[in-house]
């Protein structure tokens, strides 16, 4: 009973896409003063991501396709947040398959979630007056041929017909859709355009470079490095992009900001690092890119210093070992 009470004291806020990388990144450090629901229908999520968080009193999870609208008021588990009273304060909105490999093979689910999941996660947010956080990405910018920083405000060149179209022009699309419904209805909504992250929690084998790299030293393996010996990411460790969301949330802001780490690091240094943190016996080998290549961008993230006072703190030395550590201790659950 006290438990329940003081569960329906905090704040409540959703999280679509919840069981995935960031999702369950940032539920796990929004649910130590919150109550979180979390939505996900496990397309590309997994439930070992949330399993310690299904323990908690103030978490609690939703099996749901958000390209169907959701009523929350009728789930009896989530009585106890008594959200007909107390209602949604955020809606963290991160549903969509992200992997480069699926932008082809997932290609309807992908302009669903960002067309239709969008508008429903909007809906919700507006039936609740809740704060709204749109997650899109760096590929709203397309082509992108300057060794510049893109800031916020540059245009790239999108192929609408494309393998990758379906992620690029959701991405895009999504965005409309937010804009709009923060004019029209005057919806609290920010835009978060991610760039490349990594962490505790990373998929494997679907076109990221570090968990991949990482499975592949701890495999003795060879680490395949689509590139050159010069092909340069940059990479934000998923510590510090929680914390941007979160400070994010909480601001009046309402145009698109980068979130991404401001310095380039050569992949080929990368996959050099992680063979000597894990004592790995792997070579490396080149192939020439395809579909990673429209992910090696630069983010100015200059507009996030100064709206959110939000600047990467971990090193990609310690972000790297936490993440081997993490991969390391839970190798079981990567085997397949």
């Amino acid at each position: 009973m006290t438990e329940t009470i003081l569960a329906a004291g905090r704040p409540n806020i959703v999280i679509t896409g919840g069981a995935g990388f960031i999702g369950s990144n940032l539920a796990a450090e929004l649910v130590k003063k919150n109550n979180i629901i979390v939505i996900d229908n496990f397309i590309t999520g997994n439930e070992r991501n949330i399993d310690l968080l299904l323990q908690l009193s103030n978490f609690e999870f939703i099996k749901h396709d958000i390209t169907d609208p959701i009523d929350l008021v009728n789930y009896p588990e989530l009585k106890k947040f008594k959200i007909g009273i107390q209602g949604i304060q955020a809606v963290y909105h991160l549903a969509c398959p992200t992997s480069p490999r699926d932008h082809e093979k997932l290609a309807i689910d992908i302009l669903g979630a960002t067309s239709y999941g969008t508008k429903n996660a909007l809906d919700l947010a507006l039936q609740y007056k809740a704060k709204f956080v749109h997650l899109s990405s760096q590929h709203v910018y397309g082509h992108w041929n300057s060794p510049k920083p893109i800031k916020e405000t540059d245009i790239g060149a999108l192929d609408p017909i494309g393998t990758n179209s379906a992620y690029d022009e959701g991405k895009r699309f999504s965005e409309t859709l937010v804009s709009y419904y923060s004019r029209q209805f005057k919806l609290d909504a920010k835009i978060v355009r991610l760039f490349t992250t990594y962490g505790p929690k990373m998929a494997i084998n679907d076109g990221r470079s570090v968990p991949d790299f990482i499975y592949s030293a701890l495999n003795n393996d060879e680490i395949i490095i689509y590139g050159d010996e010069n092909t340069e990411n940059t990479f934000c460790y998923i510590a510090d992009v929680v914390d941007a969301l979160i400070k994010i949330e909480k601001t009046d802001l309402n145009i698109p900001i980068n979130i991404g780490h401001y310095e380039k690091t050569k992949l080929s240094q990368v996959a050099t690092m992680i063979i000597e943190l894990t004592g790995s016996n792997s070579k490396i080998t080149y192939q020439q890119p395809d579909w990673q290549l429209f992910s090696y961008n630069i983010p100015d993230i200059a507009l996030a210093k100064q709206k959110l006072g939000w600047f990467p703190m971990m090193s990609l030395d310690q972000g790297l070992k936490a993440t081997v550590e993490f991969m390391r201790t839970n190798l079981r659950l990567y085997q397949i």
